[in-house]
């Protein structure tokens, strides 16, 4: 699809879309300066108003004003005085070293300071004289020479959170906006009611502010105890916020564990609520020799995993601490029932399962490098109305590219009618036209789960006439009991011949490469079910 031309000032209508919807949605947990600034937002001048846009999606707070030409605006000193006058914008900011840096060529730094050495980049320049003190002071006073005019924002914490009740997080941008108005991406549109929000009270605005201050002062490298100490007694009955304490709990345990601070970190695993906490739990106290404790909780998982992932690495686990706590060794399993081709191949250019691909393919049977992108698409085809469906707070904006509880474990349970209809479709043989449909009526739209740029008509029209809709049946429901970990490691290749309507599946290993641990486990399924799958194994000839 072409990127289709724009309105000059499509950037500010979205914007004020934005705010009517916040404001519609939101307006119990707004407070006076953000309703206020709405409200006089809406009144200000056109001009005054896509200046003011374009800086708040710009990166930072200070803008030189010729940095700021747009041709539907014009002069930003002929209409930034309002913008002035209501404090959102100051002409007088004060400026620290850094800042000043952020805003100065490189010459004109060196007219500031003009006894630094020339021979030194704006980096180094900026180390050597941060080993000084500097008071912040406006532009016009660090350069009275200097003619430009610097405006520096006033309101990014206020958009910041006015951005975070319209998409429900801060991963996305403003930037969605020229993004859909360009084509580039476009969304499903689900039906959003008034009342699906992404938070229920402005509490739960602070809590998620609150997480992400912490997570970015740890990114920034404040210690982990000190980042502990900022975060608090933390606790939401929101789910989603519940998730992402986790998600950072989780992730200062992992670096704690890489610091070999054992016993802190086996602490912060026990508090996490986290996919996958537990299992590192298991491994630090094994670390610290505690055998006992270890093998307990590793027995008390594998007799209820929270996923397949979780209990392959438990059982791994169990092997090495029955022997440690003096119990029978438990019987090992082996490597998935699967066929094994051996292939010696010319030393050439290019991927490994590319050189296999090629290899193999003939007219006849064609091969096809898929990895997770097949079974993937004809899910989410099969399905597509069961994942957007809209089920109260999945959607709570008209630029998510799939529903908010995507990852949670009542995914299914919520929509189980719809999936059990999508099922139904596999067992009555009508699955083949629901997917063409949904090919040809939705292509290009934001998906998690269909791979378009791989799907080309060639390929699903294969793909439906030799896969058996019991192994779909199989794949999607597998799919579907923890998308988060198996949404991956299926094998690079599949193979069909359509004149005998079959296929086959293949994982491709080069010299050195072994099975990865979501790799076998879906092996494994296919195995079970006797799915044709091989493994192949690359040497290169010597030249």
């Amino acid at each position: 699809m072409q990127p289709t031309s724009i309105a000059p000032f499509y950037y500010l209508d979205n914007f004020l879309r934005a705010l009517l919807w916040v404001r519609e949605r939101y307006a119990d947990l707004l407070d006076d300066q953000e309703c206020d600034f709405i409200r006089s937002f809406q009144l200000a001048a056109r001009p005054s108003q896509a200046l003011l846009v374009r800086m708040i999606m710009r990166k930072g707070d200070h803008f030189r004003a010729s940095k700021l030409e747009y041709a539907e605006i014009g002069d930003p000193g002929d209409v930034v005085a309002p913008l002035l006058h209501a404090g959102w914008v100051r002409d007088d900011a004060p400026l620290s070293l850094p800042e000043l840096f952020a805003v100065l060529r490189r010459d004109e730094i060196q007219r500031v300071f003009a006894t630094a050495p020339r021979s030194l980049n704006k980096a180094a320049l900026l180390e050597k004289l941060s080993a000084d003190e500097h008071a912040a002071r406006s532009l016009s006073q660090w350069c009275p020479q200097l003619t430009d005019s610097l405006y520096s924002l006033t309101i990014n914490p206020l958009c910041e959170r006015l951005r975070l009740l319209f998409f429900g997080n801060l991963a996305q941008t403003w930037s969605e906006f020229v993004l859909a108005e360009l084509g580039i991406f476009r969304y499903e549109q689900v039906s959003i009611l008034p009342e699906s929000r992404g938070f229920r009270s402005r509490a739960e605005v602070d809590q998620y502010l609150h997480l992400r201050t912490c997570r970015d002062a740890f990114d920034a490298g404040l210690p982990i105890a000190e980042v502990l100490k900022q975060l608090g007694e933390f606790h939401s009955d929101n789910p989603y916020l519940a998730y992402r304490h986790g998600r950072l709990l989780f992730k200062l345990a992992r670096q704690l564990e890489r610091e070999d601070q054992l016993a802190s970190a086996a602490v912060l695993y026990q508090r996490c609520d986290y996919p996958g906490a537990r299992q590192r739990q298991i491994r630090v106290l094994e670390k610290q020799a505690d055998y006992v404790s270890a093998h307990a909780l590793a027995s008390a998982a594998a007799q209820m995993p929270e996923s397949d992932s979780e209990l392959q690495l438990v059982e791994r686990a169990l092997q090495r601490l029955t022997r440690k706590v003096g119990q029978p060794a438990l019987r090992r399993k082996g490597e998935p029932a699967t066929g094994r081709i051996d292939l010696l191949l010319p030393p050439a250019p290019g991927s490994v399962e590319h050189r296999v691909r090629a290899h193999m393919h003939t007219p006849d049977a064609p091969v096809y490098y898929v990895e997770n992108g097949l079974i993937n698409s004809l899910f989410g085809l099969l399905c597509w109305d069961a994942i957007f469906a809209p089920v109260p707070g999945a959607f709570f904006h008209p630029f998510q590219t799939g529903p908010i509880d995507l990852h949670e474990p009542h995914f299914r349970a919520r929509r189980a009618e719809q999936f059990n209809a999508c099922f139904a479709l596999l067992a009555s043989g009508e699955y083949h036209q629901v997917i063409r449909r949904t090919w040809q009526d939705k292509y290009g739209i934001q998906s998690p789960f269909v791979f378009w740029g791989l799907l080309d008509q060639t390929l699903l029209d294969q793909a439906l006439h030799c896969l058996p809709a019991a192994h779909l049946h199989i794949w999607f429901d597998r799919l579907l009991t923890d998308i988060r970990a198996n949404r991956s490691g299926m094998p690079d290749l599949i193979q069909f011949w359509p004149e005998q309507q079959r296929y086959r599946m293949i994982e491709v290993k080069g010299p050195g490469d072994r099975l990865q641990d979501n790799q076998r486990r879906w092996l494994a399924v296919c195995a079970e079910h006797a799915m044709p799958v091989d493994v192949c194994y690359v040497q290169w000839a010597s030249a």
